[in-house]
C-alpha cells in the first residue's frame, strides 16, 4: 500500500518534534507577521531557532534536494516579494518571519548535505 504524503514534512523515524516545530513555526510567523504579537529581536530569534530545528530534526536524506529547492525559492520569494509587497504591513511582516524560519533551516539543510557529499 503506498505511503499517504502529508502536508508536514516528516522524518523516517517518525519525529514528531521536528514536525511540530514546523507547524507552531510556521503558525507563530503568521501571527507575529499578522501583528498579533509585537515584533521583537526574542521572537526572531525563537523562529530562528525553530529553523534550526527544523533544519537538524525534519528533513532526511531523500527529502534534501527537494528541500533546499524549495527553501531557496521561498526565501527569494518571500524576500523580493517583500521589497514589492512590504508596504502592505501583514504581507511585510509574515514574509518577514518566514524567512526567520527558513534561512536556518536551509542553511542547515545545505551544510549537512554538503558533509554527506564530502563523506561520499
Amino acid at each position: 500500500m503506498p505511503r499517504k504524503q502529508t502536508i508536514m514534512p516528516t522524518s523516517a523515524k517518525g519525529n514528531s518534534v521536528g514536525s511540530w516545530a514546523f507547524l507552531i513555526g510556521v503558525v507563530l510567523a503568521v501571527v507575529i507577521g499578522a501583528g498579533l504579537i509585537a515584533v521583537s529581536s526574542t521572537w526572531i530569534m525563537i523562529l530562528a531557532l525553530i529553523g534550526v530545528i527544523v533544519g537538524l530534526l525534519n528533513i532526511t536524506s531523500n527529502e534534501t534536494s527537494s528541500f533546499l529547492m524549495s527553501g531557496a525559492v521561498l526565501i527569494i520569494a518571500s524576500s523580493l516579494g517583500n521589497n514589492e509587497l512590504g508596504s502592505i504591513k501583514i504581507v511585510g511582516g509574515v514574509l518577514n518571519a518566514l524567512l526567520a524560519i527558513f534561512v536556518p533551516a536551509t542553511i542547515i539543510v545545505a551544510i549537512k548535505h554538503v558533509f554527506v557529499l564530502a563523506r561520499n
